[in-house]
């Protein structure tokens, strides 16, 4: 299960941080304090993580405990990082550093690299301004770095990546929000015997012109791992190269390769759990899949009644991802959180990713303040104790999925009410009306007609009454049908818009309902 309180996390990105220069003519080396020069290079980090794979793992021992637990979320905020300290402060993406705190602890080395060799960034307390805070930074000793965040441009008012907490980073796409998470890996989410956070312990970090480069160190009790994430901008958002080579202290029952985390409370197709006034509530709406075979599917997420774990099995995958396809503010509401403005996250595969299935993790919420949604690729296979994998792949943070093809609508909105005709009586029959919007692709050109078939299936009960047609006023064309069920489900549902010959029009819509 899911534990890590990611809303405050994700306000901690902008709260307390810690930075230093480094290797550059033009900082003042007073300001830094950094350990002996040694080499670097990727391939002795891999080397490394792969003996620590055959050493005992030892568990993180916090330092200055009993004072990092007086520094709550709201001490974070007043702990503020001094810009003039940032690493690479003078170049195109100056990194600021994250502070230790109650909500994370465990302490990660920093290295800045340069032309091959690497020097270790001392902690100081001067990198930081406690004025306000109420916290005596002379109390707190030698302390490391909760993580780091990457500022865009020299005048540091923004930052669009960051690495903070057990392996999670996140960026704040090209609408400059921060949201959904990724992680360098996952391990037995949702199972009974109880998630494992394996956590970055050590980076090094490099700025090339346009590209920030991260090494990282992942270890854990049951996993050591080599990092390389070389990041830049683009147009539509931040894409990110991940390369990532693993390494199995003890056997793994499921493993999450490219794992997204976000959260969802409900969405306009779940109105029953509006508890709260704004219309809709969520960092992603659903999860969108590109298969090996070519097929594009979107699954729109639910909050659902209990933990569910849906798999999609698939050979070699084209790409799958979080995505927030609704960018209307007015679906929201929210002039704080402006979820409208959260980036979705693609994950394109590099290479032959074998056998597996992508699978969606969704958990119980009755909040916003928590993660309760997974996705990841689980190969098939065992992972055995003493074996290895490497896996390279992309990420893009950003509005839409990449390279959807024109020749097919996307999704847009599901809604769900009551069945049946409208006034009319329905019965004591159990019977729900399902309206899925599509837009885009072939359908944008298309002037009204009533031909156009919704092809349908269901894992139980019956249709009633489908048919197709154009929103007036609108280019959205909407499949409405009503199901007939019994029992309580859950019941998986299918749709995609065809036209009278069987061409098909659409991408695939999935959906798991919950009576």
């Amino acid at each position: 299960m899911l534990t890590f309180d990611r809303r405050l996390m994700l306000a901690g990105l902008s709260a307390a941080m810690a930075p230093a220069p480094l290797l550059a003519a033009t900082q003042k080396p007073e300001l830094l304090r950094f350990g002996d020069t040694r080499p670097f290079s990727f391939d002795g980090l891999i080397a490394r993580a792969k003996k620590s794979a055959t050493q005992p793992y030892i568990a993180p021992q916090p330092r200055a405990a009993t004072m990092l637990k007086g520094i709550n979320f709201d001490t974070m905020w007043k702990i503020k990082f001094r810009p003039d300290h940032a690493l690479y402060r003078d170049g195109t993406y100056p990194i600021d550093f994250f502070h230790l705190n109650s909500l994370s602890w465990e302490g990660v080395r920093l290295h800045a690299v340069a032309g091959g060799q690497a020097r270790e960034i001392l902690y100081g307390a001067g990198y930081f301004d406690y004025a306000g805070s109420g916290v005596d930074p002379k109390i707190l000793g030698d302390l490391r770095f909760a993580g780091f965040r990457v500022m865009d441009g020299k005048e540091q008012k923004t930052d669009w990546l960051a690495f903070q907490g057990a392996s999670y980073f996140r960026s704040s796409g090209g609408d400059g929000q921060y949201g959904a998470s990724a992680r360098g890996i996952a391990l037995n989410t949702a199972l009974a015997t109880g998630e494992e956070f394996p956590r970055f312990t050590e980076f090094w970090l490099a700025e090339h012109g346009p590209v920030v480069t991260v090494h990282a160190l992942l270890d854990g009790p049951s996993i050591t791992g080599a990092y390389k994430f070389d990041a830049m901008k683009n147009g539509a958002g931040v894409v990110t190269n991940v390369t990532c080579h693993l390494f199995f202290r003890t056997a793994i029952s499921r493993l999450g390769v490219a794992p997204l985390t976000s959260m969802y409370w409900y969405g306009e197709n779940e109105r029953r759990k509006a508890a709260d006034w704004r219309p809709e509530i969520h960092d992603s709406d659903g999860l969108s899949l590109w298969t090996g075979k070519g097929e594009r599917i979107w699954r729109p997420l639910v909050n659902p009644p209990a933990t569910q774990t849906n798999s999609f099995m698939d050979n070699n995958p084209k790409g799958f991802g979080l995505m927030q396809r609704d960018r209307e503010f007015e679906n929201y509401q929210d002039d704080g959180a402006f979820y409208n403005r959260r980036p979705g996250i693609w994950v394109e595969p590099k290479g032959e990713w074998g056998a597996g299935a992508v699978q969606l993790v969704e958990i119980p919420t009755a909040d916003e303040i928590h993660d309760n949604i997974v996705a990841y690729w689980r190969p098939d296979g065992d992972i055995a104790a003493g074996t290895s994998r490497s896996y390279t792949y992309r990420l893009y943070w950003q509005d839409t999925d990449p390279a959807f093809p024109r020749n097919l609508a996307r999704v847009a909105a599901t809604r769900v009410g009551r069945g049946g005709q409208v006034g009319s009586n329905i019965g004591d029959a159990p019977k729900r009306k399902f309206a899925v919007d599509f837009t885009g692709g072939p359908l944008g050109a298309l002037e009204q007609r009533y031909d156009l078939k919704a092809d349908l299936w269901t894992s139980q009960g019956s249709f009633d009454n489908p048919y197709v047609v154009k929103v007036v006023g609108t280019n959205r064309w909407r499949a409405v049908f009503d199901l007939n069920y019994e029992g309580k489900g859950p019941i998986d549902l299918r749709c995609a818009i065809r036209m009278p010959d069987g061409k098909l029009l659409s991408e695939t819509w999935l959906y798991q309902y919950f009576p």
